[in-house]
C-alpha cells in the first residue's frame, strides 16, 4: 500500500468522481483508476460503489479514507515540528555532565532553557564512566567533562581551567604551612569510586609523588567526601570548583601542597559521527560561547596561611629532604 494509492481514494471520495479527483491531484483519470485498482487488489475488498448520486466509499473504503486522513495529518504535524526545530522554537537536546560539573553546568543549561523555552533540555549526571557510555550509545548529544574520552572521534571545545586541590578539616595540623607532596604519605585519603575521573587523577598524583598513602574509603559523590573530610575521616584531592561554599564558611580548608593545584580543563564534547539537530547545535554553540562565566570561583588561600608561608616554607623543605 502506498501513500499515492490512499490519496487517490481520498480524493475520489471527497470529489465524488474520478475526473474531479484527477483534477485535484493534477494527474489523468486513468492514473487515478490504476491506483484505485491496485489498492482494491491489496485490500481484497471493494472500496467504492458507484450510483446516480456519485461515487461513495464502502465500509472498507471508509476505513482506508480515515487511514489516509490520519497519515496526512501526521505528515503535516511532522512538517510543522521540523519547521519549529529549524526555528529553535521546538526540539530536544540531551547533555551528559560528569558529577563534578554539576556545580556549574545546570546554571548554564538553565540560562539556555530560558532563552529557548520551546526546547526540551535533558540533563544526565554521572561519573566519567557513565557519561562516556552515554556518548558511545549515542544517547547523549553533548557532554561536559574533563579529559575527553579515548577510543572515539570527538569534537572538543575548551570551556576553561579546572583546578584540583587537597582539602582537609580546618583543624588539620598542616593547614597553616606549605608541604611537599611526600609529606602526605602518612595521611588517610578518601577517594571517589571506580570509574570516576577524580579517582584516576588522585592515583596519578600518588604515582607522580612516589607515595602510597592509606586509602580510607571509596565514596560515590563529592558531597559525601566533603562531609567525611569535615568529620576528620581523612583528606582528599578534589575539584576546587566543588568547595567554594565550604571554604567560605570555614568548614573545609585547602592544604598548601607543593605542585598543587593540578590544573585540568573543562570541555564540551560531542561525537563527530553524531549528527546534531538544530537544538543540540544551538546548545553546543551556547556552551562554547558562554559556559566559562558559570565556572565557580576558586577559593583563595586563607590570609593566615599566606602570612606564614615565608616563615614555614624553609622548615617544610628541610623536613622533606630529611
Amino acid at each position: 500500500m502506498t501513500l499515492r494509492q490512499l490519496r487517490a481514494l481520498v480524493a475520489t471520495v471527497r470529489a465524488g468522481s474520478l475526473s474531479a479527483a484527477a483534477r485535484s491531484l493534477a494527474v489523468t483519470p486513468p492514473a487515478v483508476t490504476l491506483q484505485l485498482q491496485q489498492l482494491e487488489g491489496l485490500a481484497r475488498l471493494p472500496l467504492l460503489q458507484r450510483s446516480a448520486a456519485g461515487t461513495q466509499p464502502t465500509e472498507a473504503g471508509r476505513e482506508l479514507v480515515a487511514l489516509g486522513d490520519r497519515i496526512d495529518s501526521a505528515i503535516a504535524e511532522c512538517a510543522a515540528v521540523l519547521e519549529a526545530m529549524r526555528g529553535l522554537t521546538a526540539g530536544r537536546v540531551c547533555v551528559g555532565v560528569v558529577s563534578t560539573a554539576k556545580y556549574f553546568a545546570p546554571f548554564a543549561l538553565a540560562e539556555f532553557a530560558r532563552s529557548h523555552p520551546g526546547i526540551d533540555v535533558k540533563l544526565v549526571v554521572g561519573n566519567r564512566e557513565v557519561v562516556v557510555a552515554g556518548l558511545e550509545r549515542f544517547e547523549i548529544d553533548l557532554a561536559i567533562m574533563g579529559r575527553p574520552p579515548a577510543g572515539m572521534e570527538v569534537e572538543q571545545v575548551l570551556i576553561g581551567d579546572h583546578p584540583h586541590v587537597v582539602i582537609a578539616a580546618p583543624t588539620h595540623p598542616a593547614v597553616e604551612r606549605i608541604c611537599a607532596a611526600t609529606e602526605l604519605a602518612d595521611e588517610t585519603f578518601l577517594l571517589r569510586e571506580s570509574g570516576s575521573g577524580t579517582k584516576m587523577l588522585t592515583e596519578r598524583f600518588f604515582a607522580d609523588a612516589g607515595i602510597a598513602p592509606r586509602v580510607g574509603m571509596e565514596i560515590g559523590s563529592n558531597e559525601t567526601i566533603k562531609q567525611a573530610v569535615m568529620a576528620g575521616l581523612g583528606i582528599a584531592l578534589i575539584s576546587a570548583h566543588t568547595i567554594a561554599a565550604e571554604i567560605a564558611n570555614g568548614r573545609l580548608a585547602v592544604l598548601r601542597v607543593e605542585g598543587l593545584p593540578i590544573m585540568r580543563k573543562w570541555f564540551v564534547v560531542r561525537r563527530t559521527d553524531k549528527r546534531l539537530l538544530p537544538a543540540a547545535r544551538a546548545m553546543r554553540d551556547f556552551l562554547a560561547r558562554e559556559a566559562t562565566r558559570f565556572l565557580p570561583p576558586v577559593p583563595a588561600a586563607p590570609r593566615r596561611a599566606q602570612r606564614r608561608q615565608r616563615i614555614r616554607r624553609p622548615r617544610c623543605r628541610r623536613a622533606a629532604q630529611a
